[in-house]
């Protein structure tokens, strides 16, 4: 019987990670096995698992490796936090056991930090290093091998929204023919890389121009936070917040933050999302639009085109051009009832692949690091098809 490939993603309870498994009824379930994230409050416990919060990640501690020897580390986020000396030990250590290592490369710019420089020297590290690297772009995978001399292998994010409850939700939507769109900017708790009110005013005069709505959502901690521990963007975004309340074709809606299903349907209610980022690479939350049927506008830095967003905005646009790029996509909606992103039944098929793909880098970084161990890639095949 074929040994399974133990992978010890960080971190394995990431949407996005637990995705790159083959779905339950995949005859290729089973042939990769995830560990889980260990507690980091009970970090040498090995019956303890995380929960909600994963990080630190225990993962990235060379000592956790030597013990655990998994076949292979593959690191997708959680390293914020790491020296680049932390990271050479953690390659030292997985040298030491024979894991293989595989980095994707979801970020390019932390969208966690205001300056790149400590990602650029994490990279510099992780990458020479990986024995299998992989990104989600082909864009990024440029941008990859021209700063670092290594070729990614590109897959593509997989769905967020479960197939079935996209399928319903998609199936759900209103024509567009006929009523106002809904524009919507989710500022949640106005994270680092985000700055709402920045496109706010544009926003709303292209939604006025074509005879349709803006809506804005915000965390309610965000106005709970004292006004002297608030950020700059956090106290903007307010203040526009206050200002435009009583305007008829702005929503404003003050929330705790929601649950998956809460988070899918709001998703679903709008006609497009707008990202208010000041930096960042990739985005999650334009595949789970894209997964309800929601088109994305997105800015023009970074890889959110080459990741399917239907429209971009000049980074640093001025106030016309925002409300030129609204109304111009709103209008491109109204010309096509056909909604945005892969259908459900795409997305199975795609999931599948990327699992595949997955499977692949890891064959092909054991055959670097485990030459010896029983994962000849055409046995494993022959069990995937089987």
């Amino acid at each position: 019987m074929l040994e399974p490939i133990v992978v010890a993603p960080v971190p394995a309870g990431h949407p996005y990670v637990r995705r790159t498994l083959p779905a339950a009824d995949d005859p290729a379930a089973g042939i990769v096995v995830h560990l889980p994230d260990p507690d980091p409050d009970h970090p040498h416990d090995p019956t303890r698992q995380a929960g909600p919060r994963w990080w630190p990640a225990v993962k990235l501690e060379p000592w956790w490796v030597e013990q655990s020897r998994p076949h292979v580390l593959h690191v997708h986020f959680g390293y914020d936090d790491r020296s680049p000396a932390q990271l050479r030990a953690l390659v030292r250590a997985c040298r030491a056991v024979g894991t293989a290592l595989v980095v994707t490369v979801h970020d390019l710019r932390n969208p966690h930090h205001d300056d790149p420089a400590l990602l650029e020297a994490q990279l510099d590290v992780l990458l020479p290093a990986a024995d299998a690297v992989l990104t989600l772009t082909a864009s990024a995978a440029d941008e990859v091998a021209a700063r670092w001399g290594v070729r990614p292998t590109v897959v593509p994010h997989p769905h967020l929204v479960e197939p079935q409850e996209a399928a319903a939700l998609r199936a759900a939507r209103r024509p567009r023919a006929g009523r106002p769109l809904v524009v919507g900017v989710a500022a949640k708790g106005v994270r680092r890389n985000t700055d709402p009110a920045r496109v706010l005013p544009g926003l709303l005069d292209g939604v006025r121009a074509s005879g349709d709505r803006l809506r804005v959502d915000l965390h309610r901690e965000v106005r709970a936070t004292p006004a002297a521990d608030r950020t700059p963007a956090q106290q903007a975004l307010l203040r526009w917040v206050d200002d435009h309340a009583r305007e008829p074709d702005v929503d404003l809606v003050e929330h705790d933050p929601r649950d998956d299903a809460d988070l899918h349907a709001y998703l679903a209610g709008l006609d497009l999302a707008v990202l208010p980022y000041t930096h960042g690479t990739h985005s999650g939350w334009l595949e789970a639009c894209h997964d309800v049927g929601t088109a994305v506008l997105a800015p023009g830095f970074g890889h959110y085109a080459d990741q399917g967003a239907e429209a971009t905005y000049p980074e640093g646009a001025d106030r016309s051009v925002l409300a030129d790029r609204v109304a111009t996509t709103l209008a491109a909606l109204r010309a096509d009832e056909r909604l945005p992103g892969p259908s459900p039944a795409a997305r199975v098929a795609q999931r599948a692949e990327v699992a595949d793909a997955h499977l692949t880098a890891y064959l092909s970084a054991l055959g670097r690091t485990r030459p010896a161990l029983d994962h000849d890639p055409r046995e494993v095949r022959r069990c995937v098809s089987a």
